[in-house]
């Protein structure tokens, strides 16, 4: 059963207040990044730079059980960043402490999307759509995980030991930096909503899992690509590194979406002629 029905004069009155509590929210967490950022500019944000961060030592571990995969144990590697602009350590500073609050806030601020469409839902709508932000909740948290512990660490690695002249000195401005961690680090986290997309296209009755299958081999050298551009790299496991993921994430699309429904006649039609010739 829905909700006292609402003008549009309300709903108007229930945006501004939503928006004023995500910006609230935002501010409040910014306040925290700005008091937090320096120690977590030294021990997160540039620990990919040397060579004790940890998936480094894990793949170094790893590495000496099994040859194929590429050696993480140089302990000389280090990336010295330099800053060449007056006020962009200023400026890092600032942004870095807003793109801080909004991961951080994106639990409430999924809240708050839900708290304002949920009074327009039946209640076994509320059910799925609580799921389903639950979910994307979940999965961007796995997407920045993924681009901060494997995506960022990888490209940043072979970029830097990637060498088009001895003449050339290897340095890397604050603003070059930042923008690659940044980049991606978000786009691994919203492309990790994948499911979620294709979820809610399936419902909207633009996507069904035909379009998986037949598209499946189309997906695999589009995702090769993609992880290739992500990670310029030669090396098979480095790329394999992105491009597993990715693919995982086409398959787990295939499941939340529905099946076309000429495919589920012709799922019940192979049942019914499987019933008959047991008995």
């Amino acid at each position: 059963m829905q909700e006292k029905e609402m003008s549009f004069w309300d709903h108007l009155e229930e945006l501004r207040w939503t928006l004023f509590r995500v910006i609230l929210a935002l501010f409040i967490f910014t306040i925290l990044g700005l008091a937090v950022m320096p120690y977590l500019f030294d021990k997160v944000i540039m620990a990919p730079c040397s060579s004790d961060f940890v998936i480094y030592r894990l793949m170094c571990n790893i590495s000496s059980h099994f040859s194929f995969i590429p050696d993480f144990c140089d302990d000389n590697f280090h990336v010295d960043v330099v800053n060449i602009k007056l006020a962009s350590q200023f400026f890092t500073y600032m942004t870095s402490s807003f793109w801080f609050a909004l991961v951080l806030a994106f639990p409430y601020l999924m809240f708050e999307v839900w708290r304002f469409v949920s009074p327009a839902l039946y209640e076994n709508e509320k059910k799925n759509v609580r799921w389903v932000f639950v979910f994307g909740t979940v999965m961007f948290f796995t997407g920045c995980a993924v681009g901060y512990f494997l995506v960022f660490p990888m490209t940043l690695r072979f970029l830097i030991t990637f060498q088009l002249s001895a003449a050339i000195v290897e340095q890397v401005s604050l603003d070059s930096y930042m923008d690659n961690f940044l980049m991606l680090i978000f786009i691994m986290g919203i492309v990790f909503e994948m499911p979620l997309v294709s979820w809610l296209l399936s419902k909207l009755g633009l996507l069904n899992r035909s379009f998986f299958h037949k598209y499946r081999r189309h997906a695999i050298v589009g995702l090769l690509v993609a992880a290739a551009l992500i990670t310029p790299s030669s090396d098979p496991f480095t790329l394999s590194i992105v491009f597993l993921p990715l693919y995982g994430l086409f398959e787990l699309s295939a499941l939340f979406v529905k099946k076309a429904p000429k495919e589920e006649e012709d799922d019940e039609d192979e049942e019914e002629e499987v019933l008959p010739s047991r008995e």
